[in-house]
């Protein structure tokens, strides 16, 4: 069973939605945020990353960040650029990209859910980022972005959004410059909003398909807050967290590629022969600025090495396909490549590795072994099934393992936990 339950959202006017939206707080670094923010007085950004209001990026994690993202808040809402729902309500946030849709509800997670594993993980987290959000949240006393959240096909659900859709007009629609439009509804009628909550019961599990990190500091802030006040009755909106939670049919994973610094002290010619032990090579005769080679299936890879592309796949016996961890690309790679051949142990925290998100297409990964890279490997994106079933049996998906996009937009609600 899964608790998710309405909330009186902090959300922009009509008018300024547009506006208020931004990207997430740790998809840009404090340079590229403060130029995003520059001459736009309404950009949540001055809130979810206050750090471009103070001197220098030196300051990102100083006690005065917080602070000042609880000044910008309080001063949103004074100024009218955020207001408060009269009452508790569900919202329905669609995004669409290239022609492709993915719905939503937006609504509150159990935090003892999360605790027992009723919301499944996937990831592990990473103390400084887990402690930086753990800051913001509760000098704001507010889950300032939300977590993306996934459930298995709910066919009540799925009925009710779509017929509140066909009858209602959204309170938002527009477009952000990145061409992905954003539109948002408000559920307001109490049957319906009993009606949702009724059939989230009826749900085995969420998952957290991205934002582990905003995830775990939202319960220690809970926890934080339980301990304020041990009389607490467990309905305080402290109990709860943000999250836009969606159905797994509408999600899309993108490819999560890899780039490595050079070929660990051997020739090309050495390591293609050494990498055929585990993988059959063949040449695809696609060149440099031909637009890459993607792989077709699961367990292909491609391999740009000297201007020119490879497909690698993976032999029969070198993984095994029963595993859900070992059955997935990321995890083939790097034990039969990138560890035993190229020497990267931990993928975490090797310097000779990074990783390039699919949006921003094979192109890069060529652009990277221009600039400062020597190979690179394009992979078969993980599916909602994969993620599924290292979630279920407990697992931690190898780093790097997934891309969601279209990302998120910040600022169209705030989730408050304590007034």
């Amino acid at each position: 069973m899964a608790t998710v339950r309405p909330f009186p959202a902090l959300r922009p006017p009509a008018e300024l939605a547009a506006q208020v939206s931004s990207l997430p707080y740790d998809v840009m670094n404090h340079r590229e945020a403060k130029e995003m923010a520059a001459g736009k007085i309404h950009t949540f950004l001055h809130i979810c990353r206050s750090d471009i209001d103070l001197p220098d990026e030196s300051y990102i994690h100083e006690p005065v960040a917080y602070e000042r993202a609880k000044e910008n808040l309080e001063a949103f809402q004074e100024k009218g650029i955020l207001n408060r729902d009269e009452k508790p309500f569900y919202y329905i946030y669609r995004q669409i990209m290239n022609g492709r849709v993915q719905t939503g509800i937006v609504g509150c997670a159990s935090v003892n859910e999360y605790l027992d594993n009723t919301i499944k993980k996937h990831e592990l987290t990473r103390q400084e980022k887990e402690l930086d959000r753990i800051c913001h949240f509760d000098t704001c006393s507010a889950q300032t972005e939300p977590v993306f959240l996934a459930y298995r096909k709910h066919d009540k659900i799925s009925h009710l959004i779509n017929e509140w859709i066909k009858f209602h007009r959204p309170v938002y629609d527009f477009t952000t410059e990145d061409k992905v439009t954003h539109i948002f509804w408000v559920v307001d009628e109490q049957a319906e909003i009993d009606a949702l909550q009724a059939y989230f019961n009826e749900v085995d599990a969420l998952y957290i398909a991205d934002g582990h990190h905003r995830t775990a500091s939202a319960a220690a802030v809970s926890k934080k807050r339980r301990e304020a006040y041990p009389d607490y009755t467990g309905d305080e909106e402290f109990n709860y967290l943000m999250a836009v939670i969606f159905c797994d049919e509408d999600l899309f994973i993108m490819d999560y590629n890899r780039v490595v610094k050079d070929l660990n002290g051997v020739s090309k010619e050495a390591f293609l022969e050494r990498i055929s032990q585990e993988f059959d090579v063949k040449d695809t005769g696609i060149m440099k600025g031909q637009g890459g080679y993607a792989p077709k299936h699961k367990h292909e890879f491609g391999l740009y090495l000297g201007d020119k592309w490879y497909s690698i796949t993976a032999k029969e016996g070198t993984f095994d396909a029963a595993h859900p961890i070992e059955s997935l690309d990321c995890d083939i790679l790097q034990r039969n490549l990138l560890e035993p051949v190229l020497g990267i142990e931990d993928p975490r925290t090797s310097e000779r590795i990074d990783f390039v998100g699919g949006i921003r297409g094979l192109e890069e990964l060529e652009r990277r072994c221009e600039q400062d890279m020597s190979l690179s490997f394009s992979l078969y994106p993980v599916t909602m099934d994969d993620l599924f079933s290292v979630a279920d049996a407990g697992e931690i998906m190898p780093p790097k393992s997934t891309w969601f996009e279209p990302k998120l937009r910040s600022g169209l609600f705030v989730h408050t936990i304590e007034e």
